[in-house]
């Protein structure tokens, strides 16, 4: 019983690599783009799952203490919750880890390079503008891919008639 609970390593080892995993995510995941996070598909979902398998034991050095998982949980929790805070103060950090929104539609034209940007084809945009109930490009005054992986659409006729934007929607699940 007393195994459960007692710790192969120090304390602070647990802090030191939930640290170092979790900013190493988040890194790897604003490299892989807005979509990552926002617009999981099957193979995305599978990443995420295998990621989260393979920092497993970079986290706890093979302890398998409730203590040590516990340690790591609260570990991450507080790292999340200091990310949030700091996002929340500076816009700078939140650019940084949030990335900030990029324009793909602006008065019915496509914007090619930040739709490569974004690795987003023109068969996915116009999917995601279809469960909006947008049959036309040149009924979109913009579409934006948020920072948060969904894309954004004020219409044409709500740009010159109330100048108030469509709220998120989300794109594919």
């Amino acid at each position: 019983m007393n195994q459960l609970w007692h710790l192969s390593f120090p304390f602070w080892h647990f802090l030191l690599r939930a640290g170092v995993v979790y900013i190493a995510i988040i890194i790897l995941l604003r490299l892989g783009g807005k979509r990552q996070v926002g617009q999981m598909g099957a193979g995305e979902f599978v990443a995420i799952l295998l990621i989260s398998n393979a920092v497993q034991n970079s986290m706890n050095g093979g302890d398998n203490s409730i203590s040590g998982g516990l340690i790591l949980a609260s570990v991450i929790i507080g790292l999340s919750l200091l990310v949030a805070y700091l996002s929340y103060k500076s816009k700078n950090f939140e650019n940084i880890v949030q990335g900030t929104p990029t324009l793909l539609v602006h008065n019915g034209k496509v914007l090619k390079k930040n739709m490569e940007r974004e690795m987003m084809s023109i068969h996915e945009l116009k999917a995601i503008l279809r469960r909006q109930g947008i049959d036309d490009l040149n009924d979109i005054h913009a579409a934006i891919l948020e920072s948060n992986g969904y894309v954004s659409v004020t219409k044409m006729s709500e740009h010159n008639h109330t100048n108030m934007p469509v709220t998120d929607r989300q794109g594919p699940q």
